[in-house]
């Protein structure tokens, strides 16, 4: 996955299941020339959390492989997928052996007893609905457009144009296409300032448009284009109500206050999501500094500014 929307995909699933796991993206499979896009462990300290998350908590509520897809995935990249589950469990088994000293098991002998190492789910999110997987694993439907495999592969197939129209699956319907895509960012902006889902994805769909300066005019950037219809409705959405802020000025301060507070710190983290995609560390001092700032026109050209620097410098010459 290289181009802007499926970067997209997998970092608003690693930012969804950083809230209830320990998310990376990336993860090498050392033996074969394969990454998986996101593996979740879940945090049994934040199960309660996890269950209000609807459908993305539901499925990280095990270790999990998460591999979305641009389109509807062929059954040729589901057995890549297969690939990647059954060498990150063997390797799994070899950080447990080595961690509790034990050596590799013979085959050919009773071998000691190993650590217990779960087996990874493995989560295969796609567009459309992918009949020749859904038929050659035997999957059957659990709820709409979620299906799990046969017994013993422990593998769900999502079909995100399936997926009903309700809060539970909004995460996972932001990375549609089309109608679904449309109707999750609808969904998305009726949501209270404070939801989850906005601190979540607002940074990224913000991160995303400002970092695709080309007009769409490819299939493959459809998501790009629908991002950046979103974000201009939402830049015009906030100068309305600005303005009609100002006129109201006096009447309401302490409200007023606390929703430019709300969008200042939501701007601060656009920030560092933008510093974080382009693989920028970010020490604490910087971070602390960036997240007290309240300035918008200072946090937009801070943002500007990430998503084109190379290094955390060419950002930080810009602090005063």
């Amino acid at each position: 996955m290289h181009n802007s929307s499926d970067q997209f995909a997998k970092n608003l699933l690693r930012d969804g299941l950083s809230l209830v796991s320990a998310a990376q993206t990336e993860v090498e499979v050392l033996a074969a020339t394969q990454k998986i896009d996101v593996f979740s462990v879940p945090d049994p300290a934040r199960d309660a959390e996890r269950a209000s998350m609807g459908l993305l908590g539901e499925l990280s509520a095990e270790p999990s492989l998460f591999e979305p897809f641009h389109g509807t995935p062929s059954l040729r990249q589901v057995r890549r997928c297969l690939r990647k589950q059954l060498t990150w469990h063997h390797e799994l088994e070899r950080r447990a052996r080595a961690a509790a000293g034990s050596a590799a098991p013979d085959e050919d002998a009773d071998a000691p007893q190993q650590p217990a190492v779960d087996f990874p789910a493995l989560v295969v999110i796609g567009r459309g609905r992918p009949e020749t997987v859904l038929d050659a694993y035997r999957c059957e439907p659990v709820q709409p457009g979620v299906y799990h495999a046969v017994p013993g592969l422990v593998m769900r197939v999502i079909v995100l144009a399936e997926l009903p129209r309700t809060r539970a699956t909004l995460l996972l319907r932001l990375l549609g296409s089309g109608r679904v895509l449309r109707e999750a960012l609808a969904d998305l902006a009726a949501l209270p300032d404070d939801a989850w889902e906005k601190s979540v994805a607002r940074p990224l769909l913000v991160h995303f448009r400002l970092a695709t300066n080309e007009p769409t005019t490819d299939k493959e950037d459809e998501v790009s284009a629908e991002i950046r219809a979103w974000f201009e409705e939402y830049e015009r959405n906030l100068r309305a109500e600005a303005r009609t802020e100002g006129r109201r000025e006096g009447l309401n301060e302490g409200r007023k206050e606390g929703r430019t507070e709300g969008r200042a710190e939501e701007a601060a983290r656009a920030v560092l999501t933008a510093l974080r995609v382009r693989g920028i560390a970010v020490p604490d001092t910087a971070r602390e500094r960036i997240l007290a700032e309240k300035d918008p026109e200072t946090l937009e050209r801070w943002l500007e500014q990430a998503v084109v620097a190379a290094s955390l410098a060419e950002v930080l010459d810009g602090l005063s």
